[in-house]
């Protein structure tokens, strides 16, 4: 299948149902209980440095497992599923001390969850799988300084970001990828940079890629880290065009839903949830059961909120096999006329002419 092959089938399937994406690839890979040595594998056996905890380096000392929880999200009902390239920018690598490596780690993440959804679609050709390559956010913030002595430092800048972006971007889009997803923005001006970069590439490629944006609340109030409130947050990026705008991460779906509400009200795309699987406990864990999580997201589904729907933190293949249950049948949210108005946002959204 080609790409616009692909798009149109992507189209037509987001039109009549609510598809679903998969759920966490970090927690699956710690249910491998991987150490030192299984991260590095073969290849990087006798480098200086400890790389254990970067799980995104496994796309080419275990590609393998990859593979593995890509296959099981697939065969729990995943339509999309997301590349194992959240840390692969030079910033994120950086901590390991293997930027020469992003555009591998972005290419190798790409080709396994290509090949793993090839092979879903060849076995059931009337419901193709898609692929989403992931761009997470950075551990860098350009809102806000990491040092509270310095409040006007700031250890990244946007043309920094843009370039990092559109750097991961172009391989993750050369390696064959459905759509773009710039997802766990917890910084406006991050996303923002993202984009640009996203658009310098769309501008090389001379075509556009659908884009998915999915921001994450810092506090129970619904604001990110930058203080947005998630109307804001969409009056901020709504430029791009995306196929998507959503909320991930962050919280449970109980905490998520009135401001995942708020934002389905007012946004003219596709609306993208995956919540995390409720709150974790004293020990950094995830109890909230699948039965639980998915009924949460069918009362989002039967009240209209949803076109796209997963999990985050703490959510398995369990997990995605009772969501997608949950929502089957369930018609998909049908987004509101955009009004011709002005749409301004500072930490509060504001249109005038409304």
């Amino acid at each position: 299948m080609n790409r616009q092959t692909g798009w149109r089938a992507l189209e037509e399937a987001v039109e009549r149902r609510i598809l679903v994406l998969d759920g966490a690839m970090g927690t699956m890979i710690q249910s491998y209980r991987l150490d030192e040595a299984g991260y590095r594998g073969e290849r990087f056996k006798d480098i200086s440095q400890d790389v254990k905890g970067n799980n995104d380096l496994l796309n080419l000392s275990q590609p393998g497992i990859i593979r593995e929880i890509h296959d099981a999200y697939l065969d729990a009902g995943a339509d999309i599923i997301q590349t194992n390239t959240f840390n692969s920018t030079t910033i994120s690598q950086a901590d390991y001390g293997m930027e020469d490596l992003v555009p591998e780690l972005n290419r190798a993440g790409a080709r396994i969850a290509r090949e793993a959804a090839d092979a879903k679609t060849a076995q059931t050709p009337d419901k193709p799988r898609f692929v989403a390559g992931s761009l997470g956010p950075t551990n860098r913030t350009a809102s806000l300084s990491p040092d509270v002595n310095r409040p006007g430092y700031r250890n990244t800048t946007f043309d920094e970001l843009r370039e990092v972006y559109r750097s991961a971007a172009a391989s993750l889009v050369d390696s064959g990828v459905d759509l773009l997803l710039i997802e766990t923005i917890f910084d406006t001006l991050n996303a923002k940079a993202a984009i640009f970069g996203v658009e310098e590439l769309f501008d090389q490629l001379g075509e556009r890629i659908p884009l998915m944006i999915s921001g994450t609340l810092t506090d129970l109030s619904g604001r990110n880290l930058s203080g947005q409130t998630i109307e804001a947050f969409w009056h901020s990026v709504r430029h791009a065009r995306p196929f998507t705008i959503g909320i991930n991460c962050a919280f449970g779906a109980e905490q998520i839903r009135p401001h995942l509400a708020s934002l389905a009200r007012i946004a003219d795309t596709c609306i993208c949830a995956y919540p995390n699987a409720g709150l974790p406990n004293a020990m950094g864990e995830y109890d909230e059961d699948p039965e639980t999580t998915s009924g949460f997201l069918r009362e989002w589904a039967e009240s209209g909120l949803l076109n796209i729907v997963g999990g985050c933190c703490g959510t398995r293949p369990a997990h995605i096999r009772a969501i997608a249950k949950a929502v089957e049948g369930m018609p998909p949210r049908v987004a509101p006329e955009a009004l011709p108005v002005m749409r301004l946002s500072g930490l509060e959204a504001v249109s005038i002419g409304s």
